[in-house]
């Protein structure tokens, strides 16, 4: 069975992440926001009100998502359908822009910010060159999508049924698609159960990583 994951915003905590996914032999998606990384490293918000969330650093990015996808998730992060045509579409296009810049190669794929979107958004991503946009809702099975701009994955990383979704996938052989933010690791505790889930995944015999842009090609 294929095993994707993907994870949004470009935070400092998706260093360690990485570092998990890397150590497992695990792949992952990473949704970036170009227009908010900055020439250092800044506080971002508080999750929770409790958790420091600091945005990753403009030269950081290269080396920290190297060898691992990424992705658009527009510019600025708004909730797409709220914005007028022209600003949703400089949102996306610029955002798309920026990240090719940065990392080199097409950026295809998207994930929507507050998981917001609607039919215009859906035809202005295709049409600037993206094969598939994440949604935040879940569906069994996820692939292939009824329409690729609507890409429902299978479950967030912490739903309490992940692992019933994952095996339920695995007896159909179906694709199972998770995603999150690695600032919902707020204590040690969950890191070693992040690490856990994806050392469990990649033990598994049945299971075969797999970039989400390749379930798109040709």
């Amino acid at each position: 069975m294929l095993v994707a994951q993907c994870w949004d915003d470009g935070n400092v905590d998706d260093v360690r992440l990485i570092d998990i996914l890397r150590r497992h032999g695990a792949k992952g998606s990473f949704n970036l926001n170009a227009g908010q990384h900055r020439p250092e490293r800044y506080l971002s918000w508080r999750y929770k009100e409790r958790k420091e969330v600091w945005k990753l650093a403009l030269p950081e990015l290269v080396e920290t998502y190297r060898g691992f996808t990424v992705a658009n998730h527009t510019l600025t992060h708004p909730h797409l359908p709220k914005l007028a045509a022209a600003d949703a579409d400089r949102e996306i296009r610029e955002g798309k822009d920026r990240l090719e810049q940065i990392f080199g190669y097409p950026i295809t794929g998207f994930a929507y910010p507050f998981g917001s979107y609607d039919q215009r958004t859906m035809d202005q991503l295709r049409a600037a060159g993206h094969v598939y946009a994440r949604t935040v809702a879940n569906a069994e099975p996820c692939l292939p999508p009824a329409d690729a701009m609507a890409f429902h994955p299978s479950c967030f990383h912490l739903a309490d049924d992940f692992w019933t979704r994952f095996e339920r996938a695995k007896a159909a052989d179906a694709l199972f698609y998770f995603w999150g933010h690695s600032y919902e690791m707020e204590t040690e505790a969950d890191w070693q159960a992040f690490e856990a889930k994806i050392a469990r995944l990649s033990a598994d015999p049945a299971v075969r990583w797999v970039d989400l842009p390749a379930l798109f090609a040709g």
